[in-house]
């Protein structure tokens, strides 16, 4: 009888008992759940759940994975590309020679062929050198020469075509060589010295000067020349042929024979002394010159 008392006390006590209340980190999740920021909170849970401990927080901080483009670009920085080589850098000549502005000045330097010269070369000066023989290629791909200098060198040879590229060129100096014969000249000389030579009057063809329209000075002087070069043009004002064998000139050396109202007025200078000739024999050689030719008369 007490047992059954007491199981229906029992029953009558169980609707009487409430759970527990919740934790205070449950009752905190729950109050986030109810939040507009729910996807933060959470991920703000997560985040202090996995790594708010002293040893991850540092290792989270400096672990960094880069991606491809970051590597690509370390590599990049990492490696400092070269400028690209210009064909001038090596300028063998220059380190032998002088190069400043265009100008290259080889003299004295025992060198005995033309050196390579850079492209924007415009005056060579390579006076007193052992250099034998002047070749087409030794100025092919410098197109802008204004003035040459071979001056006290050893040259016995011009290949044919040597100075045909050279159409600026204007200052031309081959004096104190070897020289036979003259090579085809460029058209706009001004200047052509090739005293102190062995040149021959058949060393100089008939039309060597004709078509040189702007040569001003012509140095010839202490060759072997048997007479004076034909077809000399207008423009000459100096003429220098002393010191050769020459013995004889024609009413058409220097003026016109079938034109006695001929004027060469250009001509200051003719130098005729130390030849063989006797120019009071030549008086009609003269008579369109406002100058005589320096010389003997008698």
């Amino acid at each position: 009888m007490k047992t059954l008392q007491s199981t229906l006390l029992l029953l009558l006590l169980v609707p009487l008992i409430k759970p527990a209340p919740p934790t205070q980190q449950d009752s905190r999740i729950i109050y986030d759940y109810g939040t507009d920021n729910f996807e933060e909170s959470i991920f703000s849970q997560d985040y202090e759940d996995k790594y708010l401990d002293g040893k991850n927080i540092k290792e989270k901080e400096t672990v960094i994975i880069p991606n491809e483009k970051s590597l690509q670009l370390q590599k990049d920085e990492a490696i400092t590309p070269l400028p690209p080589k210009k064909e001038n850098d090596e300028m063998p000549t220059c380190l032998l020679c002088v190069c400043l502005s265009g100008s290259v000045y080889c003299e004295e330097v025992d060198i005995d062929a033309v050196p390579p010269l850079p492209k924007e070369s415009a005056y060579l000066y390579a006076r007193f050198n052992k250099i034998k023989k002047l070749t087409a290629k030794d100025f092919a791909d410098i197109p802008n020469l204004r003035r040459l200098d071979f001056t006290g060198n050893l040259i016995e040879d011009i290949e044919d075509g040597t100075f045909s590229k050279l159409s600026l060129l204007e200052e031309l100096s081959l004096a104190e060589n070897q020289l036979l014969k003259l090579p085809v000249l460029p058209p706009k000389l001004t200047l052509f010295n090739a005293k102190y030579n062995k040149i021959k009057s058949r060393g100089i063809k008939a039309n060597a000067f004709k078509k040189l329209n702007n040569l001003t000075f012509l140095y010839l002087d202490h060759n072997a020349l048997e007479s004076v070069p034909l077809n000399l043009p207008e423009s000459l004002r100096v003429i220098h042929l002393q010191f050769n064998n020459i013995a004889s000139i024609t009413d058409d050396t220097f003026c016109k024979a079938n034109d006695t109202s001929y004027i060469r007025d250009r001509i200051e200078e003719i130098r005729l002394e130390g030849n063989p000739i006797v120019l009071g024999k030549h008086p009609n050689s003269f008579i369109c010159l406002k100058r005589l030719p320096i010389g003997s008369y008698f």
